[in-house]
Parts: structure tokens; sequence; C-alpha cells
């Protein structure tokens, strides 16, 4: 009987379609709902437990409610703890609320990138909560979160992920007392069954080739052995580093990313135009009609921006 071959392209292009339905990170979904689930889960429970102890009463725990809580990408499914008195208003999520404040969604986002000390994620969630919580009700959503981050963080891997994407989400955060903006990178892998997974959440303070030798080193800690596609932007030592840990893996540079590059170089008279001369290098249907497209571009459009030309023609491998 004739062994039947592995249709890698069948697979490739079935995977990228569940890639595609999905709706983000977040979501019914999303790669990052269960995070986002557990932690606010685990801070309600946190938030009554500090409740309870604080009424000095008889009051106590009665089972959970559920609740279906509108994130800024799709609904996420809640388990709510109860008490007897109903007297516990939680201030992450409010009794009669059910959406999710954005700034809070990014927040949470940054919490499990940081996976700092003990005293770094208290003060990240005073911060968060505001001054309306106490500081024993902090300890106890404190306590309960740490784990669940440390876990999620160092939890092992699968050997081989035919897809990897890194994408960055910018927030705000409040540092020596400014607030700046910071990237959160995050790491999406598609597996072999064709299903995402957020494998890593990381800060970096500038974007070096150390920093992304860090990331990967820590992939392959956790037990990635192989990586077949990677799609990055452009970002400073990153391919390299991905070649250094991964050296058989295929780097695709990220075509949006390459497209937003170009557009912030144009007047906003011709951007209209040149768009659409460009559309005929990325869509096209073979590497040769593309490089027609790409001359024909050059020809058209080289004196006159000849930076993004050569950004194209450098990226081209």
């Amino acid at each position: 009987m004739e062994e039947k071959k592995f249709d890698f392209e069948a697979f490739e292009a079935e995977a990228l379609e569940k890639l595609k339905a999905g709706k983000g990170l977040t979501g019914s979904e999303g790669a990052f709902t269960p995070l986002l689930k557990s932690f606010l889960e685990e801070a309600l429970n946190g938030e009554l437990e500090a409740h309870l102890k604080g009424e000095g009463s008889p009051n106590r725990k009665n089972g959970k409610g559920r609740k279906m809580v509108r994130t800024s990408q799709g609904m996420v499914d809640i388990s709510t703890p109860r008490d007897r008195a109903s007297s516990f208003d939680p201030k992450i999520l409010p009794k009669r609320s059910k959406n999710l404040p954005s700034d809070i969604e990014r927040q949470i986002f940054a919490l499990y990138a940081r996976g700092s000390s003990y005293g770094d994620i208290r003060d990240f969630l005073e911060d968060m909560y505001g001054v309306e919580i106490s500081p024993a009700t902090i300890s106890r959503v404190t306590d309960k979160i740490i784990p669940q981050i440390d876990e999620w963080r160092t939890r092992p891997l699968e050997a081989v992920y035919p897809f990897v994407f890194m994408d960055a989400i910018h927030f705000k955060v409040r540092e020596e007392g400014r607030v700046i903006t910071k990237a959160v990178y995050c790491v999406i892998g598609v597996n072999q069954e064709g299903f995402k997974d957020l494998l890593g959440l990381y800060i970096g303070d500038r974007e070096s080739s150390k920093f992304w030798m860090q990331v990967m080193t820590d992939l392959q800690n956790r037990g990635v052995d192989d990586i077949l596609i990677a799609s990055v932007d452009n970002l400073s030592g990153f391919v390299e580093a991905i070649e250094a840990i991964y050296p058989n893996t295929d780097v695709q540079l990220c075509i949006i990313h390459q497209i937003r590059n170009s557009k912030k170089y144009l007047a906003y008279k011709d951007s209209k135009e040149f768009m659409s001369d460009l559309r005929g290098v990325y869509s096209a249907e073979t590497r040769e009609k593309a490089a027609h497209a790409l001359n024909r571009l050059d020809q058209k459009w080289g004196k006159k921006y000849p930076k993004i030309i050569q950004s194209w023609r450098k990226n081209w491998d």
C-alpha cells in the first residue's frame, strides 16, 4: 500500500484560514481569552475573600454566577463569585457592568508580559484598580494572580510550530512618575492542528538583537525545537535572532508592516495613486509578476520616493 504523503500546502491553507477566522487575541476564540478570563475570575475571587474578611459577619461565599463580558474584540464568558448577603460589589468588574474598559484589558496584557516581583505586580494592580481599593484587597488579588502568571509564563510548549507570528500591542504605563508608551510583543503560534496559541508576551525597553535572542531562547527552553515559518516585521535584530536559534526557519517579513512603512513617506496627493500601483506588487499571483510590478513602480515613482522602492527591493528576498 502506497504511503500517503503529508500535503503541506493544503495544511498551510487550512491553518491560515483558521487564523484569519479568529477575532484577534481576545474574543470567544482569541489566543489571549483564556488568560483574560482566568485573570478576571481570580481577581474577583481575591476581592471577595478580602470583602468577607473585612465584614466581620457570618456572611460567606454562595456559589458562582456567570456573566458575558464585552471586551475590545468580542465576548468572554466569566464565572463570578457571590456572597450570601449580596453585599459584594467588585471593583474590577462591577455587578451591573458588562463591558471591560480597553485600558484595563491592555494593562492585563502588560501584567502577563512583565512577570516581575511581588512588589512590582502589587504596584501594577494598585495603578490598575485606582485609589478605590484597599491595600488588603490588593494583597489578596496579588496572591491569587502571581501563581497563575508564573505558571503560564513557564509552561511547556509544543516541539514544532508550523507558523509563528510576531506582533506588538502598545500601551501607556507609569514609570518613575512619568506616563510612557511601551510595547508588549506577542508571539502567536499555530500548531500542527491549525489552532492558535499565545506562546508568550514580552516587554523590551528597546528592540535589539539581545532582546530578541532572549525571546527566542525562552521559547527554546520551554520546548520549541523547530519553527517552520516565522512572520515578523523588520525590527532591528529580530531576523538575526531567529536565524541563530532556529537556523532552518523560513522568515517572512509581514506585508502589512511593509505597506504601512511605505505610506508614511507619501505625500497626501500621491497616496491614493501610489497605493493603487503598489497593490500590483503585493497581490501578484507569482513572483515573476510581482517583480515586473515592482519595476513599473520604480520607473513611475522611483525618483520621487526612492526610500520606498529601496525598502521593497531590500526586503524582496
